[in-house]
């Protein structure tokens, strides 16, 4: 079926009939071959389907990746997820209770992203940063491949797919950073796109839904994310709407029927994890019983409109809904639903701009498909199209970062230096330790003051007391010296360390390019 004989407007009014549903090279063959030429013929088909101009497209699309992930842009937290699957994978149990501060010590916590710890401390174990960093490429590559497949899946067309999900890279890329958050943002795509063949009339499409579910809730909270995606798709295919500009289809009973048994499978199994129910409620422990962390951790903050991801954020919202004044848009009910929350939800927390990228991408496809000429695969360019991808991966294989080069990019960002210098000097304890740095030393096996665990720390108070000390509030030193702590590893230039230096309780006895260390006297 060629792209001509798909719907391709941006309303709900999408035929419930046959849509292709992803590439349109893979379309088959209208007539079967004789026997001998069938095995030739699928060859063909199948390397055409490889080469096709929609797979180069999607190479593309990864090598934009590749661009964005060899400079290991590295989060915090990563260093701690890697010291946890560590700790399973050596000693197969799931810790309970805080194992990595001397603040928290004892205090109840659980690895409810345990599954993707585990595949961080493998590919650490494996390839070292090189391993993580190819790690942080490939579910990149994996993401925005998924958005591409979705948005062409929607669409109707690959060329607006494309298009729609090389504009998103740009929103998405900063919020790839190595943690089990980007592998719960792929697990919802995966979910937007059986829900979507779904709607199309591929009804078998959500049946692996359930065992998604199992994976997803022992990988990352937001598989609460893809339940309300799934309860939205639901119930509104029990309303057939027809109003202005929004439109909805009424499920069949069976269909209807079938809905409700997989949203309530997923519902059951998410129980199957190392802790029980624990994991599946620490979402809504996440959202109504942390409010300091909330408040005061930076991925939590409501969207910066005045740095370059913000702007582009606002550019798209407005050109929606410019385009939804002069065009008139149908919206489907369901899409529209999830677009509202994506917008919400970006706009009160900068960390699920993630959030908005795929709840957007069918809206927008399906707007770009309006102007974009379908793919035709009589005038494709297979050899080309093979040529061009090959270039793409020797160029990834040639300009892939040495390990050196990725130390360097580590040592940047976190006390490397401070931490040789601490192995050569006896320097007394406790110690506080910047936010940032946390992660860094519980990999490095050091007992910390924080690190980005906050829900543990903001439960023993410690957080609230790390924010009094590092904003320097009123009773700040006082704070600090009822913890006993007797040295303090900082970031470089942070305002305690202008404090210490200029006290006299006070000496720093190491300082680099990323931190600081003072001891008490």
């Amino acid at each position: 079926m060629s792209e001509a004989n798909i719907s391709t407007h941006t309303g709900g009014g999408v035929d419930r009939g046959p849509i292709a549903s992803v590439s349109e090279a893979c379309a088959p063959e209208a007539v079967v071959p004789p026997p001998p030429v069938a095995a030739a013929m699928l060859s063909h088909s199948f390397l055409s389907r490889i080469f096709s101009f929609p797979a180069m497209l999607g190479a593309f699309l990864v090598g934009g990746v590749f661009v964005v992930g060899r400079n290991f842009v590295v989060d915090p937290d990563l260093w701690w997820h890697i010291k946890t699957g560590q700790s399973i994978l050596s000693t197969h149990h799931w810790p309970t209770t805080d194992p990595y501060s001397f603040t928290a010590a004892g205090q109840p916590w659980i690895a409810y992203e345990w599954f993707g710890d585990v595949l961080l401390a493998l590919a650490n174990r494996l390839g070292g940063v090189r391993g993580l960093d190819a790690s942080l490429i490939l579910l990149g590559g994996a993401i925005m491949l998924s958005l591409y497949y979705y948005a062409t899946l929607r669409s109707g067309n690959s060329k607006a797919g494309f298009a729609c999900a090389a504009t998103l890279l740009l929103l998405a890329s900063p919020s790839f950073t190595l943690r089990p958050q980007m592998m719960g943002y792929f697990f919802l795509i995966i979910t937007l796109i059986a829900l979507e063949r779904f709607r199309q009339g591929q009804t078998r499409a959500v049946w692996f839904l359930p065992p998604v579910f199992v994976v997803w809730v022992n990988t990352h909270g937001s598989f609460v994310i893809g339940l309300g995606a799934l309860l939205v798709y639901w119930v509104t295919g029990l309303l057939d709407v027809r109003w202005s500009g929004i439109e909805t289809h009424r499920w069949t009973p069976r269909e209807r029927i079938q809905m409700a048994f997989v949203f309530l499978l997923c519902l059951v199994v998410l129980p199957l994890t190392p802790y029980g129910s624990q994991v599946a409620v620490y979402p809504f422990d996440m959202a109504l019983a942390q409010p300091v962390n909330v408040a005061s951790i930076l991925e939590w903050q409501p969207m910066p409109f005045n740095l370059l991801g913000g702007k582009i954020f606002l550019g798209l919202l407005l050109l929606t809904f410019f385009l939804q004044a002069a065009l008139r848009l149908t919206w489907r009910l369901e899409e529209l639903a999830l677009f509202l929350f994506g917008v919400m939800m970006a706009c009160l927390h900068v960390r699920f701009l993630l959030l908005f990228v795929p709840f957007f991408a069918p809206v927008f496809a399906a707007i770009l498909a309006r102007w974009l000429p379908p793919y035709e695969r009589a005038k494709d360019r297979f050899v080309l199209n093979a040529l061009l991808m090959a270039v793409m991966l020797g160029a990834m294989l040639r300009y892939f970062p040495t390990a050196a080069d990725l130390q360097k990019v580590v040592a940047k960002q976190f006390p490397v230096q401070a931490l040789e210098y601490l192995r050569q000097h006896s320097v007394a304890g406790p110690m506080l330790n910047s936010y940032g740095f946390g992660g860094y030393l519980v990999y490095s096996g050091r007992t910390v003051f924080i690190d980005g665990r906050a829900d543990v720390y903001e439960r023993a108070g410690v957080l609230s007391d790390y924010m009094h000390i590092s904003l320097l509030k009123p009773g700040a030193l006082a704070v600090l010296n009822g913890y006993g702590v007797r040295s303090c590893l900082l970031a470089r230039d942070e305002p305690l360390t202008v404090v210490l230096a200029a006290s006299q309780d006070w000496t720093r006895v190491y300082r680099d390019d990323v931190s600081e260390v003072f001891v008490r006297r």
